[in-house]
């Protein structure tokens, strides 16, 4: 960013400042007569009575996700963009390694009815799909809750097995190891196979290292954003076969070169002469 570009984004910071103190003051000349909009200002950790979430260094939690009251979230994990886990009556542990994807709900019981306390727990390498909502359960390690699936209080998925998207499993079910439970209700569909066994490690494993990316994009100043999309303007890529008829060779700084651990390898092309 420029000179001219540092000096007008001081001027529009300034002017917005002034515009909120300008309604404060117009709020108070009104009186009694004012009507005041309160403005929501989103806490990505946010206290609840005299409880406070507890989030290792090295989890990433997106920065409209919603972590309140008793969370307890481990190393290596990561709540994504719109999650919200809500700690207020009850506590909600995550292991580490775990992935709780986009919009998912975590919520707890204070006790069902017969008086057993329903804290929410998750273990370590656990891949809970988008949209899931779950409240009052335990999900062990490297088990998987398939996209906008729902567990209800008391419910226990063990360790290997794996809720089918879109499931409803009623309260105090119990899915056993190596298996997979499907449909509303959820009822034990089959067993799983060695590779969708390996697939859940491998899945918790890819969303641990895409967390990395995103939480360094999201630590990124304004002038370092800025300059990157200026390098992406300038190092723009056509179609090889394109760039090949013009004679042109494009190269990709550095800068935006991405892991080899998040994109897939690039397949090489196999010569047929």
């Amino acid at each position: 960013m420029g000179t001219l570009g540092r000096a007008i984004y001081s001027v529009g910071f300034w002017i917005r400042e002034t515009g909120q103190a300008i309604d404060r003051l117009g709020s108070r000349l009104q009186g009694n007569y004012y009507f005041q909009e309160q403005l929501s200002r989103h806490r990505t950790l946010m206290n609840i009575f005299d409880t406070a979430p507890s989030v290792d260094k090295d989890a990433f939690i997106a920065p409209s996700a919603s972590v309140i009251g008793d969370v307890h979230i481990g190393r290596g994990s990561s709540i994504w963009y719109g999650c919200v886990m809500r700690g207020d009556v009850n506590s909600i542990s995550v292991g580490s390694g775990t992935n709780i994807q986009d919009n998912s709900l975590v919520h707890v019981a204070k006790s069902n009815l017969s008086g057993k306390v329903l804290p929410t727990t998750i273990g370590d390498n656990v891949t809970v799909g988008h949209s899931a909502v779950l409240h009052g359960c335990t999900v062990e390690d490297e088990a998987f809750v398939g996209m906008g699936a729902t567990l209800l209080d008391g419910v226990v998925v063990e360790k290997h097995a794996m809720v089918a998207a879109g499931a409803l499993v009623r309260q105090n079910s119990r899915i056993p190891t190596g298996e997979i439970w499907a449909g509303n209700p959820a009822k034990f569909l089959r067993k799983l196979t060695a590779e969708e066994i390996s697939f859940i490690s491998q899945s918790a494993i890819n969303y641990s290292n895409l967390a990395q990316v995103h939480a360094a994009e999201n630590a990124k100043p304004f002038d370092e954003i800025e300059f990157e999309k200026a390098l992406r303007k300038k190092f723009a890529r056509k179609d090889e076969e394109y760039d090949s008829m013009l004679g042109v060779v494009r190269e990709i700084p550095p800068e935006l070169i991405l892991p080899d651990n998040v994109l897939p390898a690039k397949q090489t092309k196999v010569s047929t002469q």
